[in-house]
């Protein structure tokens, strides 16, 4: 029998403060194999970890069991301290006695009970354990980064600087995102144009990045270092080698519809470029709204352009790209303040969003930052600003807080209290949170320099009467109803998911939560990977955040990516699928249940009684196998096992938990 070594960890008072270790360790010794039990208050720290290494050497283990906390936080510890020690690192076994034991049950004693048995099943499921080795892939040194916005462009540019080439797609005609559409950034209250288009000059001009514009993700195939991906070029309907950017074709086209970049705030030309800042800096045809696609006349646009660039028949084009990693930086939508009926939003032409808010205080807005009713164009004098409009709310919007909602309201009323001197600003909330670096002091300084009024409570109501706005509402700090008599109202949306952010996941093969968010791999130690190897976050299509916090994840994504590409080659993880092609009968049901498309049909040949016989089996891609165990599970013939959680290691270990309990039952 092997001869195995056990760890007790105490974890501080995690563990010890619920769990008798001692207790513990007294009745291990005793099972059948345990050749060396010890305890330890840190066994994660580098005294722990010292301490099995001797007692590998000196007790000559040839398997160890370490009962602490989840493998999922330091199994690669222990895996590497028995490397250290000469063992096979597939010979640990972790018993999680913290998260599964002491931190779910207050009875010490049955919580004893429990940690032993935990223990006891991984010491027998430890002598089944098999040694696996890792085998290793190698590595396009070229990433993909879908999304143009400010995390897009961040991560871009430090891939590209660390030396390595780059694919930067993007939706919209021009890099940018949500950044370029806005005035001011808190708190510092800078320009956000000045921050952000000479990042969008550097991606464009980086020799190392190449920019596919009015592009869009198609297919994803591949795995970790050797992505095979497919970009559709929409057709923008002019030749953009030729292409000048002069813009005399915008000012002839007779065609005006609302501006998408204005939030409809404005006008734009069927033939546009969306401001004037945008990168590239050449139109695109709006074929929707276009007279010649309509009704087949016009083209004037053709007959100004001197460089001959338009082309109306001009189509999509796929590219093929091969690249080693991913990173995700789709961004985010608004919630539809319609939801809210009660607040008029479509319904009365000044109540707003904070977005189209932001575009009436641009200088390069439609009214040239001058703030103006939609209504009648005149400057309102008073306005309200309404917080959580769809955060925060189960019933009608998302239970999350979307964390820049009240620093940016607090920002536009400071704003409007700047430009309309003698105006009222009323800010109504729920909670105002001030998470970053001087947001406080910015808050605090709207009310104290700039009299912005705050207001506790959520409006009950808006409505129009005469020429003003109604907000009603009930001021829970003083607790008494109040009404505010306004000439504006802007309300401030939630941040929600892309409206095809579950498609762009099912396309990547990573997952997303209940909301449609994308799922971080870890949120405290791998906040930027997703569960699919070689694929990354960053920005909001991971979760509600500011700017800061975006461009310090899209620096993060790009490290990752960058320390993935220092290398040649890269070690796999052996703990995958593997197909026994002698029981498999090709009947494939493996393959639709597995997440990370990692499972293809593939052709054997075999001799049966003399004669040669071609057969489908089952084929697992170890690089894109991730060793979740669906596959296992959906095996008719018993064909598919999962190394390191073979059914014969799963079986043992059950077996001894209920060889454990029949005195009991009996």
């Amino acid at each position: 029998m092997k001869r195995v070594g056990v760890f007790l960890c105490w974890c501080g008072s995690n563990i010890a403060a619920t769990v008798d270790v001692g207790k513990v360790a007294e009745r291990v010794r005793l099972l059948p194999g345990v050749v060396h039990v010890e305890e330890n208050k840190y066994t994660c720290s580098e005294p722990g970890q010292a301490s099995i290494i001797k007692a590998i050497k000196e007790h000559g283990l040839e398997r160890v069991v370490v009962a602490a906390c989840s493998p999922r936080l330091h199994e690669p510890t222990f895996r590497r301290t028995l490397e250290t020690a000469g063992l096979n690192p597939y010979f640990l076994e972790m018993a999680n006695v913290r998260e599964h034991c002491s931190w779910v049950h207050p009875d010490r004693e049955k919580a004893t009970d429990k940690a032993f048995d935990l223990v006891r099943m991984a010491v027998a499921r430890v002598l089944k354990n098999e040694p696996l080795a890792r085998g290793s892939i190698t590595i396009e040194k070229r990433a993909l980064v879908l999304g143009g916005g400010i995390a897009g462009i961040q991560a871009a540019l430090d891939i590209a600087d660390a030396g390595h080439e780059v694919i930067l797609v993007e939706r919209e005609p021009t890099i940018g995102g949500r950044m370029a559409q806005l005035d001011k950034t808190f708190p510092t209250l800078d320009c956000s144009s000045c921050i952000l288009t000479p990042k969008m000059v550097d991606a464009a001009k980086h020799p190392k990045i190449t920019l596919y514009t009015y592009s869009e993700l198609e297919k994803v195939e591949g795995y970790i270092g050797n992505f095979h991906v497919t970009v559709r070029k929409r057709a923008r309907s002019v030749d953009e080698t030729l292409c000048t950017g002069c813009g005399l074709c915008q000012t002839k086209c007779p065609t005006k519809v609302p501006s998408e970049f204005d939030v409809g705030t404005g006008l734009r030309k069927a033939i546009y470029t969306p401001f004037p800042q945008a990168v590239p800096n050449k139109p695109v045809i709006d074929r929707e709204n276009c007279t010649y696609y309509k009704t087949g006349k016009c083209r004037v646009c053709e007959r100004v352009c001197e460089a001959k660039a338009i082309r109306f028949d001009q189509e999509d084009v796929l590219v093929e790209e091969r690249v080693g990693a991913i990173v995700v930086a789709t961004g985010f939508d608004l919630f539809d303040c319609s939801v809210y009926g009660e607040y008029g939003y479509g319904l009365y032409p000044d109540v707003i969003d904070a977005l189209q808010f932001e575009r009436l205080i641009n200088a390069s807005g439609p009214t040239e930052g001058k703030i103006k009713r939609p209504s009648d164009h005149e400057i309102p004098r008073s306005v309200a600003f309404v917080l959580c409009v769809g955060s925060r709310d189960e019933q009608k919007g998302v239970s999350y807080c979307s964390r820049a909602c009240c620093m940016y309201s607090v920002k536009h009323a400071t704003q409007y209290m700047d430009k309309v001197k003698d105006g009222r600003a009323y800010v109504f909330y729920m909670d105002i949170r001030t998470p970053g670096k001087a947001y406080e002091e910015f808050y605090k300084r709207s009310s104290v320099e700039y009299g912005v009024q705050f207001i506790r409570g959520r409006p009950s109501k808006i409505y129009q009467k005469g020429d003003k706005l109604i907000v009603k509402a009930e001021d829970t700090l003083l607790g008494r109803p109040v009404e505010a008599e306004v000439e504006m109202v802007v309300l401030a949306p939630a941040m929600v998911p892309k409206r095809d952010a579950a498609r762009t996941a099912q396309t990547l093969g990573v997952s997303y939560d209940g909301f449609g968010f994308l799922n971080e791999a870890h949120p405290k130690l791998r906040p930027v990977e997703t569960n699919t190897a070689g694929i990354y976050l960053a920005g909001v299509c991971q979760g509600p955040k500011d700017i800061p916090d975006t461009v310090a994840q899209a620096s993060a994504a790009g490290a990752k990516v960058a320390a993935l590409f220092s290398r040649d080659e890269m070690a796999t993880e052996p703990m995958i699928a593997r197909v026994d092609e002698a029981l498999c009968s090709g009947c494939l049901w493996c393959k639709p249940v597995c997440p990370y498309k990692a499972i293809e049909a593939r052709t054997v040949t075999e001799k049966v009684h003399g004669r040669t016989v071609s057969r489908e089996v089952a084929s697992v891609n170890a690089g894109l196998c991730q060793g979740c165990g669906a596959c296992t599970v959906a095996c008719r013939d018993g064909a598919m096992n999962l190394q390191g959680f073979t059914n014969e290691q799963v079986i043992t270990a059950v077996d001894e938990l209920l060889a454990g309990l029949r005195p009991a039952c009996s």
